[in-house]
C-alpha cells in the first residue's frame, strides 16, 4: 500500500534528482526571499523542500522521514481517525511554510540569501513523534546510543537554537528549531478540536512514569 509518506519521498526524490542536473528548475523552485517579497511567489514556501543540495543532503531528510512518518500516519489514524491521513498531509506541508516564516522576516530584502530542503516539515513529523512517544528510543544515525526521545528533543532544541542564534552556517538551524516546535503546536491544537485524544496530558503522564 503507497503511504503518505512513500508518496511524498517519491515526489521529493524525483524532483532533487532532476533539480541536481537542472540550475533553471533549482532556481525557480528554491526559497529566495526577495522573489516572495517583490514577486508574490509564495510557492517558494513549499517548493523548497522538494529540492536537496546534494544526494547526502537529500538522503538524510528523506531516511529521517521515513523513520517516523509512517509511525505518524498510524498514530494520527487512531487520533483523528478517517482524517488522519488528511491531518498528516497537512502537518507536512502547513510545516513546510511555518519552519521558514522567521527566516523570511529575517531575510525579506536579503538578495543573497537561499534555503533548500525538507528539514523543516521533517522536524516537524519527528517532534509529533516524540510528543506522542516521549519515552521510546531514539539516537542519531551510526551512533549505537538511545536516548528516551524527550531528552534527544530537549537537547536539539537547544543546540538549534544555539546554532541559530549563531548564523554562521550555511544550514538554517532556524528551520529546525521551528518546524520542531510547530509539529508540537499542530498536534495539540488539532487535537483539541479534532480529537478527544489530549498530547499534553499524555505526554505528562509518561514523563512522571518516567521518574517514578
Amino acid at each position: 500500500m503507497l503511504t503518505i509518506t512513500i508518496a511524498i519521498i517519491l515526489l521529493t526524490c524525483i524532483i532533487s534528482f532532476t533539480s541536481f542536473s537542472n540550475e533553471k528548475l533549482m532556481n525557480d523552485l528554491i526559497f529566495y526571499p526577495p522573489a516572495i517579497t517583490h514577486h508574490n511567489q509564495w510557492y517558494r514556501f513549499v517548493t523548497c523542500g522538494l529540492i536537496h543540495a546534494d544526494i547526502a543532503h537529500l538522503g538524510f531528510n528523506m531516511y529521517s522521514f521515513y523513520m517516523f512518518g509512517e509511525i505518524i500516519e498510524e498514530y494520527f489514524s487512531k487520533i483523528y481517525g478517517e482524517k488522519g491521513k488528511v491531518m498528516f498531509l497537512i502537518l507536512y506541508v502547513s510545516a513546510l511554510v511555518v519552519c521558514l516564516l522567521p527566516t523570511y522576516f529575517n531575510n525579506k530584502e536579503n538578495y543573497h540569501y537561499r534555503s533548500l530542503g525538507a528539514s523543516g516539515a521533517v522536524s516537524a513529523i519527528v517532534f509529533a513523534f516524540i510528543f506522542l512517544a516521549p519515552l521510546q528510543g531514539i539516537g542519531l544515525m551510526f551512533i549505537p546510543v538511545h536516548f528516551p526521545a524527550f531528552i534527544f528533543g530537549i537537547v536539539y532544541l537547544i543546540v538549534s537554537a544555539y546554532l541559530a542564534n549563531r548564523g554562521e552556517s550555511h544550514i538554517n538551524h532556524s528551520a529546525h528549531f521551528w518546524g520542531a516546535v510547530y509539529g508540537i503546536i499542530f498536534l495539540i491544537v488539532t487535537c483539541q478540536f479534532l480529537s478527544d485524544f489530549r498530547p499534553i496530558d499524555n505526554f505528562i503522564f509518561e514523563i512522571k512514569s518516567y521518574f517514578s
